[in-house]
């Protein structure tokens, strides 16, 4: 039997690394079934390449409570370890490790962003447990080897009775971490980190019907049927996928295969995804990995860290901001690399060279996808536009190669339901609709209910209306305007119609200079100014006397800053509308005509309230007093 000291130079490692690391002690588990795991492919390797002369099999991993006597087991049939490479790879390269990671971890600041602990190893043990036990067999001729050590630097090694290859690592649990005692929390870090590790990870037994067994069926004296009960049998309880659908061949893979496996990462998710992406790269950078498209909602927060980082098939994060590109993080599936530093904090990470291949690679390969999906079939395409047109927006604002690959498949749909890509839409209006000054102005609406009256304005003069509801659009049109040539974008209530789309002026007024000086000095007195700025315009007799309109500068500001963005304190000025007045309709000019001043006044308020009843500006006790005057009048 040997004894000795760990060869470190901090002689409390073990409070230390309780203590840096104890918001994140629950790794322990994920490390050392990493390491098994490595041990049992490494066997694997050296069995097919000749070096060793056994008998691979078909190992598993095996985690194992003893409640009663506070132990925690993990035990594999890798490689193993002689009592020599226990003393160098446990005494001195781990606890060097150790030391080595402490240190960082403390210059870093445990707040800094850290997102896997990827090389911890077997010391992150401590961190649970009082005392642990390594009892090993390597896979050469040589004797078995029990190690020991208290949390102490002191260990103790000596010679064991184990003869069957592989190691067994037991943990003496420490009386603040019972918990890990307890065979649900154990289940449940099981399920996180290692659901799709290589390795099959047996975690106790279950019982299942035998599949080699053919109940009988009998009959009675009366003829009635009994069958017997099914036979049951006891199996590993095998609590991991060993080969999850993103470690294979896209050709491999039905499309049942895929919805499965989504299944698979979110059980309690009832909607079946849109569509999916299958990453797989080996060079410059290794990534394999599987994207969904899910239903989207509108809303940009309740969307994200959904998608999972693993690295090797061992899960490390669902927050992969810095590495997937922001705007698809509203995505749901898998990414798998080995060459994604994951020790290190979020601006080291933004500023790796091979986490923006990465992101590159991703963002053009969910392009490819999207322009394939469109080309192929744009009929579905178009019906699932507005499940995926939050992402695809997002992405075209905060990502200038997804902007220009965008243009292919990128939508515009009007109000009558069709859709259209940009240069669709620009052969289709730009006879029509280019103004006075040559600029092609793009009607849109918001809301087709809100905003009826002023899209049949549009449409009467033979104008497409698009219809754009997304919280981000106000942002995409800015986009798109200092993008595209000569073009701007006119939600159809920000004027009235010939004011939004300005060709020759041929407009002339039925009032004379005078007669408009009057009517205009009449509804400044009428109508409450704070609230509206009083605008006369020539225009079709037939046009609507009184039309309320947003101008479309102050309220995009407004709505751009709401969401992020836009002129620094427009998000919190009150509404601004203008209240268009139609010198030629006969209603203004029976306005002007009328004798008293009361009944000028009710027509003045009553045309008012028509106006923002059609832009639903007319509520509490506003609505009242407007239907009890429509009463009387009735009358």
């Amino acid at each position: 039997m040997t004894k000795g000291n760990i060869n470190v130079s901090v002689e409390n490692i073990f409070p230390l690394i309780k203590k840096f690391l104890y918001s994140d002690h629950e790794i322990f588990l994920r490390e050392l079934i990493s390491n098994a795991t490595d041990a049992t492919l490494k066997l694997k390797h050296i069995t097919s390449i000749g070096e060793a002369k056994v008998d691979y099999g078909n190992p598993k991993i095996e985690v194992k409570i003893d409640k009663d006597g506070k132990k925690l087991h993990i035990i594999d049939q890798g490689i193993g370890m002689t009592a020599e490479e226990v003393e160098k790879y446990i005494n001195e390269v781990a606890f060097s490790g150790a030391e080595e990671f402490l240190d960082k971890y403390k210059e870093a600041g445990k707040d800094t962003g850290i997102i896997g602990h990827f090389g911890l190893g077997f010391y992150s043990a401590f961190m649970v447990a009082e005392k642990v036990e390594i009892i090993t067999k390597s896979y050469k001729e040589e004797p078995a080897a029990h190690w020991t050590c208290d949390g102490s630097p002191e260990f103790s090694l000596e010679e064991s009775d184990k003869t069957d290859r592989g190691t067994e690592i037991i943990l003496h649990i420490a009386e603040d971490s019972t918990e890990f005692l307890e065979e649900g929390r154990i289940r449940e870090l099981l399920m996180k980190y290692n659901k799709f590790m290589p390795i099959p990870i047996k975690f106790g037994t279950k019982e299942i019907n035998d599949p080699d067994f053919t109940p009988k069926t009998t009959k009675d004296k009366d003829g009635k049927e009994t069958t017997e009960p099914h036979k049951k049998i006891t199996v590993d309880n095998i609590i991991n996928n060993p080969n999850p659908a993103w470690t294979k061949q896209p050709a491999d893979l039905t499309d049942e295969d895929y919805k499965s496996f989504y299944r698979e990462l979110y059980p309690m998710q009832f909607e079946e995804p849109l569509f999916h992406i299958h990453l797989n790269v080996d060079y410059p950078f290794n990534l394999t990995g599987i994207l969904y498209f899910p239903k989207m909602t509108n809303d940009l927060n309740l969307q994200k860290d959904k998608i999972q980082l693993y690295q090797n098939q061992v899960f490390v994060t669902d927050n992969v901001e810095g590495i997937v590109p922001e705007f698809l993080t509203m995505l749901r599936g898998v990414i798998d690399s080995p060459d994604i530093p994951l020790n290190v904090s979020r601006s080291y990470l933004q500023a790796d060279g091979n986490v923006k291949k990465i992101s590159s690679y991703i963002t053009r390969k969910v392009a490819d996808k999207l322009k394939s999906l469109f080309n192929n079939n744009r009929e579905d395409f178009e019906k699932k536009w507005n499940d995926i047109k939050i992402v695809i927006e997002y992405g075209m604002l905060s990502e200038e190669k997804f902007f220009e690959k965008a243009d292919a498949f990128a939508l515009y749909p009007s109000v009558d339901g069709k859709y259209y890509t940009y240069d669709e839409l620009y052969n289709k209006i730009k006879a029509n609709q280019t103004d006075k000054d040559d600029k092609l102005v793009i009607l849109y609406a918001s809301n087709k209910d809100e905003q009826h009256s002023y899209i049949e304005a549009a449409k009467a003069k033979g104008y497409e209306v698009l219809l754009l509801d997304s919280p981000i659009v106000s942002h995409l049109m800015q986009k798109l305007e200092s993008s595209k040539e000569n073009i701007s974008f006119a939600r159809v209530d920000a004027d009235h119609i010939d004011n939004l789309i300005k060709k020759e002026d041929t407009s002339i007024s039925k009032l004379s200079e005078d007669e408009k000086t009057k009517l205009d000095e009449l509804l400044k007195d009428i109508v409450p100014t704070e609230k509206f700025t009083v605008q006369l315009e020539a225009m079709d007799s037939d046009a609507a006397p009184f039309l309320i309109t947003q101008p479309e500068f102050m309220r995009r500001m407004k709505e751009m800053q709401q969401t992020g963005g836009g002129m620094f304190g427009m998000g919190n000025m009150p509404e601004m509308y203008n209240l268009v007045v139609n010198t030629n309709s006969n209603l203004v000019s029976e306005i002007l005509n009328t004798k008293t001043k009361k009944k000028q006044e009710r027509l003045i308020n009553q045309s008012l309230d028509l106006a923002r009843l059609s832009q639903g500006l007319l509520k509490g006790e506003e609505l009242t007093n407007f239907i009890k005057r429509s009463y009387d009048m009735i009358k």
